[in-house]
């Protein structure tokens, strides 16, 4: 079988089987870490959710920086709204249902611009370009229970003037003379104690693992069947090159059974002739 398998014709498919057996290798590999990541996420947002706040520059000491691991902390922010440069952030979904997040920048007591995103609001009549009533915004000093949320970025797409397509924190930093956090922006949580009921409010994600377990136990699976096939289908022609009889098909306990019944009836029928004579 090995002389068989240094051919030229099998080392080409072995050079496959390797090929895909390699893929197979990377694709589980592949579902694994976004299992890990998924796990990740879920225990971040566990340890954050509950977590106590804690003042947003305590929270941020650099304006321009974030840990990843901060995502879903809350934070407690002193200071008032920037009403006139409220924007709306178009195409978000919530519950099937497309809508805005009403994204309002807030300057803090120590000079520093935070965007909070206070929630979510329905558009108006089907294709309208904005919602059937922007909520109206809290204005003087106030205090802000908010989460935070990684910048978004800028996503290729535009949007009408008073409208933004993502939170992208370093293109609306642009629109402030003061600093402006870019790390990372707020999900509203609560306005002096209270939770705003204009807007939907900002609920808890429901995150799982996802099917990626299952997966990458199937691109294993993948891999042995491969292996297997190929050993058989090399064990299977070395075989007939040899010119060797194949392995015998096994009779099965049925066909032993009707063989016996068939001799029991042949004897019956010679011994009744035998008598009859």
């Amino acid at each position: 079988m090995l002389r068989n398998l240094a051919t030229s014709r099998w080392l080409g498919y072995l050079a496959l089987l390797l090929v895909y057996v390699t893929i197979c290798g990377f694709l589980c590999w592949w579902q694994w870490n976004r299992r890990d990541e998924a796990q990740t996420a879920i225990a971040r947002l566990d340890a954050n959710w509950s977590a106590p706040s804690s003042p947003v520059d305590e929270a941020l000491p650099q304006p321009y920086g974030f840990d990843p691991d901060q995502q879903w902390q809350r934070v407690e922010l002193e200071g008032e709204y920037l009403v006139d440069d409220a924007l709306l952030m178009r195409g978000r979904l919530r519950d099937g249902n497309v809508g805005f997040q009403q994204v309002v920048p807030f300057l803090t007591d120590n000079g520093t611009v935070f965007y909070i995103d206070r929630g979510w609001v329905p558009v108006g009549a089907e294709g309208a370009e904005l919602p059937e009533s922007v909520p109206d915004i809290p204005t003087g000093q106030i205090s802000l229970l908010a989460r935070l949320r990684p910048n978004e970025g800028d996503i290729g797409k535009g949007a009408p003037e008073g409208q933004i397509a993502s939170v992208d924190l370093e293109r609306l930093a642009n629109r402030h003379s003061q600093t402006v956090y870019t790390g990372a922006y707020g999900l509203l949580e609560s306005e002096d104690g209270v939770v705003p009921g204009d807007v939907a409010p900002h609920d808890r994600p429901l995150l799982d693992e996802g099917p990626h377990l299952s997966y990458s136990l199937q691109w294993i699976m993948f891999a042995l069947v491969g292996i297997v096939g190929f050993g058989y289908a090399l064990r299977t022609d070395t075989r007939n090159m040899q010119g060797l009889p194949q392995a015998p098909k096994r009779r099965s306990v049925d066909d032993d059974e009707e063989d016996a019944l068939l001799d029991e009836v042949e004897t019956e029928f010679a011994e009744q002739a035998e008598a009859s004579r």
